[in-house]
């Protein structure tokens, strides 16, 4: 029987060296820049690369936060551009940042079905279905944002001509009937919708205001005794492993702190503000934030968003928090306190600094702060 092998750590790294990850090998032959980080700024002027396998331009964003588990890439196209066909065995969903076109989509043997998108559209590729975009501007560009499952696919297969020229159909999620990118109605007074395709994200999503003659924001009690002033919507589209929902809070207000798993991309819509995140026990970091605004909130990591401009606040949040489980194998249970072993940290439970740090943003901009009768820790009482 073989002896157990003990490297050193300077004999690990000369083993390691020049080894790289097959999702990583890939972009590297694509010929695309990878943003990494926390946080881009704006992905509205993003700095792209001429994509030579599937034209237009476009740039890989593999943020900290996603940890492996999911990927990014912002795509251009010119005016009166298509795309080059492509199709993969890995998730695709794709909001749209600005332009107007088309997309059209395919599987061997059937119709192929066009539908058109603009501005804030948003919608997810079937597994495995060909696709092609189109702009169809004769003087704009088209940019947007797809949020993907590549890294984990391309790793574990290890095998492009698996994950990008595979045959299979998943016929459970598209099998080429007519009319599936079309929106459906959206429910009244539900939280859930179930579409594949929302034509305007920002007018169809919830929008979250201190109504008239209130002297407090509008606020969701739960069982576990949790306040929000959230406004939520989720989108049950096509790819059931890349789940989505967009969030509205009003002026002067911010969320409770909480953690997750990995991957949840952010794409600020609508108001301006920060963001703090932190792993439990580490300084506390801030990112600034306003329409096309781009994080991940790392495995783990606390995170609180604030809106400290003077309009409500919409994101778009794309990602599961539940496809990867803390080590520990438990899921995650953002819903209960840290108190009570779950993964909030509640508003009388935060250290105070967080809330008067808040006041005096508020204040440069003359914004009252609205959370007197739900926080303890508010001079507006």
């Amino acid at each position: 029987m073989a002896e157990t092998q003990v490297l050193n750590g300077e004999e690990t790294l000369q083993r390691s060296e020049g080894r790289v990850q097959p999702y990583e090998q890939w972009k590297k032959d694509e010929g695309l820049p990878s943003y990494r980080g926390f946080w881009i700024e704006n992905l509205y002027d993003l700095e792209l690369t001429p994509w030579e396998s599937r034209g237009g331009s476009a740039a890989f964003v593999n943020l900290e936060g996603t940890g492996g588990f999911n990927d990014a890439y912002v795509y251009e196209l010119a005016p009166k551009e298509s795309s080059t066909p492509v199709r993969h065995i890995y998730d695709e969903t794709v909001f749209l940042l600005k332009g107007q076109g088309a997309t059209t989509v395919w599987i061997d043997g059937m119709p192929k079905q066009t539908f058109e998108w603009r501005e804030r559209s948003f919608f997810s590729i079937p597994v495995n279905a060909y696709h092609q975009y189109h702009n169809l501007s004769g003087t704009e560009p088209a940019r947007f944002v797809a949020i993907t499952g590549a890294p984990r696919v391309i790793n574990s297969f290890r095998n492009r001509e698996f994950v990008f020229d595979n045959p299979f159909v998943f016929r459970d999620l598209f099998d080429g009937e007519a009319g599936y990118f079309q929106e459906t109605a959206q429910p009244v007074g539900r939280r859930a919708w179930n579409t594949n395709f929302v034509g305007d994200v920002l007018a169809r999503g919830p929008v979250a205001v201190i109504g008239e003659g209130e002297d407090r924001p509008k606020t969701m009690r739960m069982s576990t005794g949790f306040v929000s002033v959230n406004q939520a919507l989720s989108f049950s589209m096509v790819n059931s492993t890349i789940a989505a929902h967009s969030s509205s809070w009003p002026i002067g207000t911010y969320k409770p702190s909480h953690r997750h798993g990995p991957g949840i991309h952010i794409v600020i819509l609508a108001g301006q503000g920060y963001t703090l995140m932190w792993e439990e026990g580490r300084p506390v970091q801030r990112y600034d934030w306003k329409p096309g605004s781009f994080l991940v909130p790392p495995d783990g990591w606390f995170h609180q968003h604030f809106n400290s401009g003077t309009e409500p606040v919409t994101f778009l949040a794309i990602g599961s928090e539940n496809d990867a489980p803390r080590p520990s194998g438990q899921p995650y249970h953002i819903f209960r306190s840290t108190k009570d072993g779950g993964d909030r940290i509640f508003y009388e439970d935060e250290d105070p600094a967080i809330h008067l740090d808040f006041e005096a943003a508020l204040v440069k901009l003359g914004v009252t702060c609205n959370m007197g009768k739900i926080h303890p820790f508010c001079t507006q009482q």
